[in-house]
């Protein structure tokens, strides 16, 4: 090797993400996935060594410490290889490509995932975590290193590598890129179908599904919920009652147990055990916004405050502890601290007697000494001696209000108090410990997601703080990522450094979130935003020929493959929120084009839905506002009267598009300018004020209710025809 030579030190230090930033001190000489690292590769002809990871995640830090910080590791990595780092965050298309394959070879993937590669990126070697010594079956890394580089050596060995690294290459492409002969789009039936299965993959025992660790599968519960209603509409009170009680049994679980941050709020990434009591620690901006969808959706249709409370404490956590100060989100909060996974969030017995205990307890209106304050707190969460976590406590709601008012004898409304001012104090505790990493990468795809959860959040708990919150994240990402004059979409902004190509998961959440933010703003500024993202979807990711919406855009770098995401996985699949997305937007533009693309995506992917509608949740979420239609609600007025505010809250309306226009046609001229649009689309045509009230127009499948001053009569015509 040369000075000239890119893989002759660690490279990360030129890079911003703190994923990568975090390994520039490895005497692994890392480099960055770009063209130098491949072209070294090349000519240097040795393989590449790719490790995927993110900053958060506990397995990647072991492997760090284990290997990657190891002097004669390093060296077989130098001298072997052009060892490549990836953040997946950053780079999920190849994420996406190389997990594959693992998941085909091994039947599990996950992160840090290991590949190795032939220097024009074929894979030949893939598996996850690798000890430092043989350990339980696995090899340890540095002989499988020495063993890698020498059967690359090996004339006949190398043949065998690359014989493999074809069929692997084949094996991928035929995954991701193939697309199934088209039928027809599911039909209404398919929201039955998808509740029964996740029915019978519950777990009735302690919630959630399946029977070992515990994910939240939001978009599991939003079929269920929907189902829920579309069967009690039907009159099949018995189908309704269970897709219900499934899935606030789900609901339920997350919001008491130890996936949720009782102390602090928001939600940890899943629990490791099946009773839902011990997560890992890592928080991620995605699982924030989708969880309190859910819990948003749930305290609708059963009116549990529960719900209402852990989605509030969420948004409270993610405006403190996850926000730009200029109005992005920040990725993630890592799963360690002071160097022990989960040491931020676990608690002892004495160590909330010395939280909670000191000072003026409450003065004269207070409930309960701060002995008795910290006995209830040790008790509501169960905090013992024993504890549930390496002789410490995760929190979770181990006893209920009523039975701990009878036990200490004071009122629920006393208990509930004395728990809140323990809370606080024992935040304020919390607060004094070493804090986990914070990656402060902003990536518009996530920044989407949450921006939806908060837009869902002003309407349904009835606050505009939220509003605020998801505007001035919106406003953040489309004025340092959107490049309006190319209608391109950078992913991530980190620092001031604004870097790599949008995928459809960046467009499509975005977009989703825009167009949230129209019905719970009425601004048209952001309707434009999410039309112009739209268009650009159809423009650089759908292929007509193969009927698809593909994850990468077609001027992005040549892969291996070009991946689809049809899937949900820790992330609503990007195909199935673009197609639901571009239905709904549909509805503001001229010609069919967003329609026709959804509808050939739906009829493209309409056998695997139906075979599997779980595995396609957000799939079969759109295809079901294919099959009904969105509820649309044009709304004629300057804001919305509170009494309707309220109605909002207060009504589960699945498929509901808010349409929100101005009263006068003046107005709406200005709107149309702005908007770009030559004529009015017909959820705005012909619905004016009536009297000069607030009007409010409510439609589904081309039929209408007369114009209304009072939304809930308007809803009520709708329920009628449902």
């Amino acid at each position: 090797m040369t000075d000239a030579d890119p893989t002759a030190r660690n490279r990360l230090d030129e890079e911003e993400s703190p994923y990568l930033r975090q390994h520039a001190d490895n005497p692994v000489n890392w480099q960055p996935w770009d063209d130098a690292a491949l072209d070294a590769a090349a000519e240097r002809d040795v393989p590449i060594f790719l490790s995927v990871g993110y900053s958060a995640c506990h397995w990647c830090h072991v492997m760090e410490e284990e290997s990657f910080e190891d002097d004669e590791i390093a060296a077989l990595l130098n001298e072997n290889f052009v060892p490549i780092k990836v953040d997946r965050e950053e780079r999920p298309d190849l994420d996406s490509i190389y997990q594959t394959i693992c998941q085909a070879v091994s039947g599990r993937g996950g992160w840090p995932l290991s590949v190795w590669l032939t220097p024009d990126g074929r894979p030949f070697y893939v598996g996850t975590y690798f000890p430092n010594e043989p350990k339980r079956g696995q090899p340890g890394f540095g002989d499988l290193l020495e063993n890698i580089a020498e059967s690359w050596s090996d004339e006949e060995d190398r043949r065998e590598m690359d014989r493999r690294a074809d069929q692997w290459t084949d094996a991928i492409e035929g995954e991701l890129e193939s697309v199934p002969d088209p039928g027809e789009a599911p039909g209404e039936d398919l929201l039955e179908t998808a509740a029964d299965a996740a029915v019978r993959s519950a777990d009735r025992e302690h919630g959630g599904f399946g029977t070992g660790q515990k994910f939240p599968q939001a978009g599991r519960v939003h079929l269920l919920l929907r189902a829920a209603d579309r069967a009690e509409r039907d009159g099949d009170d018995e189908a309704a009652d269970e897709y219900r009680e499934v899935a606030t049994e789900a609901l339920s679980a997350m919001a008491e147990g130890g996936l949720f941050d009782h102390v602090g709020g928001g939600f940890h990434r899943y629990t490791v055990d099946r009773e839902w009591v011990v997560p890992h620690f890592e928080k991620m901006l995605y699982d924030e916004a989708e969880i309190s969808r859910a819990m948003l959706a749930g305290y609708q249709v059963a009116g549990d405050e529960r719900y209402a409370t852990a989605a509030r404490r969420t948004f409270e956590f993610v405006e403190r502890e996850l926000t730009h100060p200029e109005g992005g989100f920040y990725s993630t909060l890592d799963a360690q601290s002071d160097g022990e996974e989960g040491k931020f969030y676990v608690w002892t017995p004495d160590q909330i007697r010395e939280a909670v205990a000191g000072g003026d307890w409450g003065g004269a209106d207070a409930d309960a000494d701060a002995d008795t304050a910290a006995d209830l707190f040790c008790d509501r969460y169960g905090v013992t001696e024993s504890g549930n976590f390496e002789g410490e406590t995760v929190l979770t709601v181990s006893e209920s209000i009523p039975s701990l008012a009878d036990e200490y004898e004071l009122s629920e409304r006393e208990v509930e108090r004395t728990l809140e001012d323990a809370r606080e104090r024992v935040f304020d505790a919390r607060a004094e410990r070493v804090r986990p990493r914070r990656d402060e990468k902003v990536l518009a795809g996530w920044n989407g997601l949450m921006i939806s959860a908060l837009a869902e959040g002003a309407l349904v708990l009835d606050d505009d703080r939220y509003a605020d919150l998801a505007a001035d994240a919106l406003g953040f990402v489309r004025d340092k990522l959107w490049n309006a004059a190319e209608g391109r979409l950078s992913r991530r902004f980190k620092d001031g450094d604004v870097a790599i190509e949008g995928y459809l998961e960046d467009y499509a959440f975005l977009a989703r979130g825009a167009l949230n933010c129209y019905e719970a703003t009425g601004d048209p500024d952001h309707l434009d935003f999410a039309l112009d993202l739209a268009d650009a979807v159809v423009a650089e990711f759908w292929d007509a020929e193969a009927g698809t919406i593909y994850f990468t855009p077609e001027r992005g770098e040549e892969l291996v493959a070009r991946p689809q995401e049809p899937h949900d996985q820790s992330t609503p699949s990007s195909l199935g929120v673009a197609a639901d997305t571009l239905l709904a937007l549909a509805e503001f533009t001229p010609d069919d084009e967003f329609a026709e693309v959804a509808e050939r995506v739906l009829e493209t992917r309409g056998r695997e839905i139906r075979s599997n509608p779980l595995q396609h949740a957000s799939l079969a979420l759109a295809a079901d506002r294919y099959a009904r239609g969105s509820l649309e609600i044009t709304v004629v007025a300057d804001d919305l009267p509170e009494s309707w505010r309220a109605d909002l809250a207060d009504r589960y309306l699945p498929t509901r598009l808010l349409s929100r226009r101005p009263p006068t046609d003046d107005e709406l001229s200005t709107w149309l300018d702005g908007l770009d649009l030559a004529e009015t689309p017909p959820i705005w045509a012909e619905r004016g004020r009536t009297d000069g009230e607030p009007t409010v127009y409510v439609c589904r499948e081309f039929a209408c209710s007369p114009p209304e001053t009072d939304l809930a009569a308007a809803l009520d015509w709708a329920d009628e025809r449902a």
